[in-house]
């Protein structure tokens, strides 16, 4: 397995990152501690060195089992967990991304990873209520007092992360060097404004469910006299979804690899470097995924599962893409300037 930089740090992370939300059968599903072991085992022995978990999967369980795991060799390994997601329910401060929800979180988390330090700590999702400079502080002060390694963030808006680093950066406190969003073939949306933002700021891209639960291994594809169904299923099997998982299917039958692998492979081809977050119930699953490592999508592939999953940016990029206005913006002389972003 190849290795990258996690965002403007040294740190050096597997090309597939290990989801541990499976880690513990508490919600219903889910694999055991036996079956997580062989998961995770199988992961660190392909290469893989990095961990996500939360406070919240599976009720503290997958923690406490990624503790375990790596116990025997916990500074090869780097684990990110998260904090925001309620531990109590009905009591507001066990909740949220404020200072006192995020440093008793931390030291729930050190208890059941059993580390004295986190590696990477990420907030979980952007509560709109807290503010930003609480965050950030906080997160500097568990740096400085050696409680976690390097802060990040998971599903918040752009404007609010570029806000944030541009504020850390000028004051000297600990950015976020991490950016955990939802992105897939099916789920491209990210690409209008997160991605270029994370480039911009060189901020490491993780993506939580790159197979978009299980849709593009083509299990859940209808046939044509079961379109009816459609209506009924999630926003991941619409029609138009189902186009896109077809020729998952078909490129993965021409060059003899699983549709997950296709589908895993194009995301870590993509120009801006993105970890999949992969995660498994069965032994064989991770296994398929780690197949992705050894293969490559050829330019024609990339190109035609671009073209079936593409979508409308919306403005205001597809405004600013248009050959009139780019002609306003250059005065017509746009091919004569070789370095530029357009």
């Amino acid at each position: 397995m190849n290795y990258k930089l996690f965002g403007k740090t040294g740190l050096r992370v597997s090309e597939l990152c290990l989801g541990t939300m499976t880690f513990g059968t508490e919600w219903g599903w889910g694999a055991d501690k036996e079956t997580s072991k062989k998961i995770f085992d199988c992961f660190a022995n392909e290469g893989g060195n990095f961990i996500d978990t939360a406070n919240r999967y599976t009720e503290g369980s997958s923690e406490k089992f990624v503790g375990e795991f790596i116990h025997s060799d916990r500074d090869h390994f780097v684990v990110a967990t998260k904090y925001s997601l309620l531990d109590r329910k009905n009591d507001l401060n066990f909740v949220g991304n404020h200072r006192k929800n995020m440093i008793r979180s931390v030291e729930q988390s050190l208890k059941r990873l059993n580390v004295d330090c986190i590696d990477i700590l990420y907030l979980h999702a952007w509560d709109f209520t807290t503010p930003i400079e609480e965050v950030l502080r906080g997160m500097n002060d568990l740096v400085s007092t050696g409680k976690i390694m390097y802060a990040a963030i998971s599903d918040t808006p752009a404007w609010v992360v570029s806000q944030a680093n541009t504020i850390a950066d000028l004051r000297g406190w600990t950015r976020f060097n991490g950016l955990q969003v939802e992105h897939s073939l099916i789920q491209r949306t990210v690409e209008r404004d997160l991605l270029p933002m994370a480039h911009s700021f060189d901020i490491a891209i993780t993506a939580w469910a790159p197979l978009a639960g299980g849709a593009l291994t083509g299990k859940y594809l209808l046939k044509k006299e079961d379109a009816t169904r459609l209506k009924e299923t999630s926003e991941r099997l619409n029609a138009r979804n189902q186009l896109i998982v077809a020729e998952v299917i078909k490129i993965a039958e021409e060059i003899n690899a699983s549709a997950a692998q296709v589908a895993l492979r194009w995301m870590m081809q993509k120009p801006q470097v993105i970890i999949p977050v992969v995660g498994a119930t069965k032994l064989a699953q991770i296994q398929d995924s780690i197949g992705a490592t050894k293969m490559q999508l050829s330019a024609d592939h990339v190109a035609r599962l671009n073209e079936i999953s593409k979508f409308e940016l919306g403005f205001p990029h597809d405004f600013l893409q248009q050959q009139g206005v780019k002609d306003i913006l250059f005065g017509g002389e746009e091919h004569k300037l070789s370095n530029h972003r357009l």
